[in-house]
């Protein structure tokens, strides 16, 4: 006899669909689905046989994806989708020795990128594979707007994907006070990523953080109850006043 009503595998599934969880808006419920990211430790060769080299016999082929540890301070930054790998290595380079565990992790370097939508720089900690991008996409900006939730896979990134998309949809004219000709070459320029404020302002939110928003746009300041009762004594005195005949008096 199972002990739950359903698997605990589709607890958080159905969580989604009650409760303040079912109210929150569509489009941040679909950013919620999970989605593979672009692989960046291994290549997939896509393909489940093929002939070995040497004999020319068919083979299957063994395409398992490396599973990657992110720590939390990978949230504080931007690497580029690489992460900690955990394997084995052998001692001395000999095959023959022991093997010893080992954690193979990225390159990091602290770097100051400018973002154009914000005006802004910022100090952040980055890999090399990371600038690689920023360069392959023209800059910070469009690498940030451009690169999926799960290929940023940074809370920060996130962060700063919901300012400058707010920046956009606001049309914001701090950017550039002194220059509105500068302001309107900006947002022509990232014209193609402007979607409404009212989405806008869920992107990148956690769970967490989207309940409780959705908390405070439902909470309402409870009425005091003396307030109620005035109200009501006033509509019950205009009523019984109409309802009262009206004598006039002849001259």
């Amino acid at each position: 006899m199972p002990l739950h009503k359903y698997p605990p595998k589709l607890w958080e599934a159905l969580k989604l669909k009650q409760g303040i969880y079912a109210r929150l808006p569509k489009y941040y419920l679909k950013s919620l689905e999970q989605k593979e990211p672009t692989p960046v430790h291994w290549r997939p060769l896509g393909v489940q046989y093929r002939a070995n080299p040497k004999t020319g016999l068919k083979e299957r082929v063994q395409d398992v994806p490396i599973p990657i540890y992110y720590p939390p301070q990978s949230q504080d930054g931007l690497w580029g989708g690489e992460g900690w790998i955990t394997g084995y290595r052998y001692a001395n380079n000999d095959k023959m020795s022991n093997r010893l565990k080992k954690t193979w992790k990225p390159q990091l370097l602290k770097r100051e990128l400018y973002s154009e939508i914000l005006d802004h720089k910022f100090s952040i900690t980055v890999t090399p594979r990371t600038l690689e991008l920023i360069d392959a996409a023209f800059g910070f900006d469009f690498y940030v707007l451009k690169t999926p939730k799960e290929d940023l896979n940074s809370k920060l990134g996130m962060d700063l994907k919901r300012a400058m998309l707010l920046r956009l949809a606001r049309r914001d004219k701090e950017l550039y006070p002194n220059d509105p000709v500068k302001r309107d070459t900006i947002y022509s320029k990232y014209k193609q990523f402007e979607i409404p404020e009212e989405e806008a302002e869920w992107v990148g939110l956690t769970l967490e953080e989207a309940v409780e928003k959705q908390r405070l746009l439902e909470h309402k300041e409870p009425e005091p109850q003396f307030k109620v009762l005035v109200e009501e004594l006033v509509q019950e005195l205009q009523m019984k006043k109409l309802s009262e005949p009206h004598v006039t008096e002849k001259k």
